[in-house]
């Protein structure tokens, strides 16, 4: 009965989508027959008033709610005041998260690029390139919820004298020295995590990095090569100036993913040993702890953070076009 009140709930779902559609067109080709000078660019708002209200209804809306709420106190309906901000960047409990989302967009992003970058170039026109890129692009094709899971395994850790099922404890304990709780060492177990990520992303930066390295004219490459220029200078004075654009997407695009990392710190740790971030303390505060003001706030420090890397995106691809 329920799976049929369900494929009730979304046969009704799809007839009201098609009726909304069919209603827009129909308006859109009235409008149409005024032949008006105005009357073009009013069909033209018409098409784009579904996506507007979407807009408004599914993103702006929430967001001024969320900012209202940021000022509201711990609850988020207690007056107006700063004091959700002053606690993300003075509790302790609030500022490790900070420091540690800090350290992954600094790192992801560089290492994701440079491991990228040099695989690119390393399999470029090479007998195998093919199916070494799918190798480094299949992370991509991986949950990061599954990607943990593996990466899980790899670190797991077990007492000495016990037969270690991780790979790095049993290659440590296979020539003598003593298992590794990878995840307990403090600040270190922030790295240990940032390397699943640099895992995912690589496939990203790679992708896009050779596409732009086979995008640049064999004629400035062979002009090189004339004048003398070969391997490290080539490199240094001719491909990477000329995926400069390239490089700028990849960096910002890996950094607003980090920023919203999530799943792979509540997958591995839950948090735990100073491992969180602030995304996983916003989901904390918001869903767990009842505390929506704090949690208000912590989404709003996410965006402020996020908004100069999407705005220095937005103006180097229009410089780029």
């Amino acid at each position: 009965m329920k799976i049929m009140d369900k494929f009730g709930d979304m046969l009704m779902a799809i007839v009201v989508f098609a009726l909304v559609v069919v209603l827009i067109v129909a308006l859109a080709w009235l409008v149409g027959q005024i032949r008006t000078r105005a009357s073009g660019k009013v069909q033209g708002f018409i098409y784009i008033l579904p996506v507007l209200i979407m807009l408004l209804g599914g993103l702006v809306y929430p967001a001024i709610l969320t900012i209202r709420q940021a000022f509201g106190g711990p609850t988020g309906d207690e007056g107006f005041g700063v004091e959700n901000f002053v606690a993300v960047f003075t509790r302790p409990e609030l500022l490790r998260p900070l420091i540690n989302t800090a350290i992954w967009v600094v790192c992801v992003p560089v290492f994701a690029t440079i491991v990228g970058l040099a695989y690119a170039v390393l399999v470029d026109r090479s007998r195998f390139e093919a199916f070494a890129k799918a190798l480094i692009f299949l992370p991509m094709a991986i949950s990061m919820v599954g990607a943990s899971i593996i990466w899980k395994f790899m670190y797991d850790f077990r007492a000495a004298g016990e037969t270690q099922v991780g790979l790095f404890n049993a290659i440590l304990t296979g020539i003598g020295f003593q298992p590794v709780d990878f995840m307990q060492i403090r600040w270190w177990n922030t790295f240990f995590l940032i390397v699943v990520m640099v895992w995912i992303q690589a496939g990203f930066a790679m992708t896009v990095l050779s596409a732009a390295i086979k995008g640049i004219p064999d004629e400035i490459i062979e002009a090189a090569k004339i004048d003398g220029t070969t391997g490290w200078k080539l490199f240094r004075f001719i491909t990477l100036p000329s995926i400069r654009g390239s490089l700028v997407v990849v960096l910002t695009t890996v950094g607003i993913a980090t920023l919203k990392v999530f799943d792979v710190v509540r997958t591995m740790t839950g948090g735990q040993f100073d491992t969180s971030v602030l995304a996983l303390e916003f989901y904390n505060y918001s869903f767990r702890y009842s505390q929506y003001g704090t949690g208000a706030a912590l989404a709003v420090v996410l965006f402020i953070l996020v908004l100069p890397i999407v705005i220095y995106n937005v103006v180097q691809m229009r410089k780029d076009a």
